[in-house]
């Protein structure tokens, strides 16, 4: 890469070690400039926290923040130059799929850090066809390559992001067919709460489970249901259809807060205006009593 190669900020949420940052790093060295900026530990399921003060460290590719994917999101976008042309957030162990999950992922809530600060980005998530979470002894082979493809063509000025934000991308570990679909977030969500089991006490602290819901509207036993027995229950447009059918769900995706009118809010704004002048004259008769 020379001086003039595009720029990209590489982070994740699984930690500077993990396989998946190592794949999308060898795979983008292709087309760009590559800085990792990751965390030092797991970050896994933070969203979009953020710490007031970290410490970083120096890594062979980059740095090593010991906070969150936003912390060295905004690290680097203000702390290191020059500036920054698109960030990766990936490869996630596992998929972020659905409105629920994708708000607390670290690795979305990376490029919504970045897309707030002003960069566009790309969160990239693995699934596995059958398990839907990646089994052991898997690679990221497949979802690194189908990412510097995008960022290839993002780059190279083919494709105009401006009406988005960032994108979200989830992808299967293999390359036996599925195409990309253009998705949106679907609102399938809900938590499990549970009394931990005494093995479970043993390996993690806490005496309750919190437990995500990726299949909320079904009844099935163990982590997941067969993707084979939920095909078809999801709208095509969504991101869970396309994770079921085996293809790459590709969610364009602007930054969250937006603005809406509701004439309900209206009028709870009147109403409590009105009761909040009411009182506060009350209590200057009070006072002058």
């Amino acid at each position: 890469m020379t001086d003039s190669s595009p720029r990209v900020l590489l982070t994740n949420d699984d930690g500077v070690d993990a396989p998946g940052i190592a794949a999308l790093y060898e795979e983008l060295r292709a087309v760009a400039d590559v800085t990792v900026v990751a965390p030092a530990e797991n970050q896994s399921g933070v969203g979009r926290a953020r710490s007031r003060a970290v410490d970083v460290d120096d890594h062979e590719w980059g740095h090593a923040v010991h906070g969150t994917p936003a912390d060295c999101v905004a690290y680097a976008l203000r702390a290191l130059e020059p500036d920054f042309d698109l960030v990766v957030s990936g490869c996630n162990h596992g998929p972020n799929c659905g409105e629920y999950i994708m708000g607390h992922s670290g690795t979305v809530g990376a490029a919504v850090e970045a897309a707030y600060l002003g960069t566009p980005a790309i969160a990239v998530s693995a699934y596995d066809r059958e398990a839907f979470f990646p089994p052991e002894g898997f690679t990221f082979d497949v979802p690194a390559r189908l990412t510097r493809l995008l960022v290839a063509h993002v780059l190279d000025g083919g494709v105009d992001l401006a009406e988005a934000d960032l994108l979200s991308v989830n992808a299967p570990l293999d390359d036996t067919g599925g195409d990309l679909r253009l998705t949106e977030p679907l609102a399938d969500y809900g938590v499990d709460v549970r009394e931990a089991t005494d093995e479970e006490r043993e390996r993690h602290d806490g005496e309750w489970r919190l437990e995500s819901d990726f299949w909320a509207r079904f009844e099935y036993a163990g982590r997941n249901p067969s993707l084979a027995d939920v095909g078809g229950s999801y709208p095509a447009w969504s991101d869970r259809a396309a994770v079921v059918a085996g293809d790459v769900s590709v969610s364009p995706l602007r930054v969250p807060q937006t603005p809406v009118h509701s004439e309900g809010v209206d009028d709870l704004v009147a109403a409590v205006n009105r009761a909040w002048v009411a009182e506060r004259e009350d209590g200057v008769a009070a006072d002058d009593d």
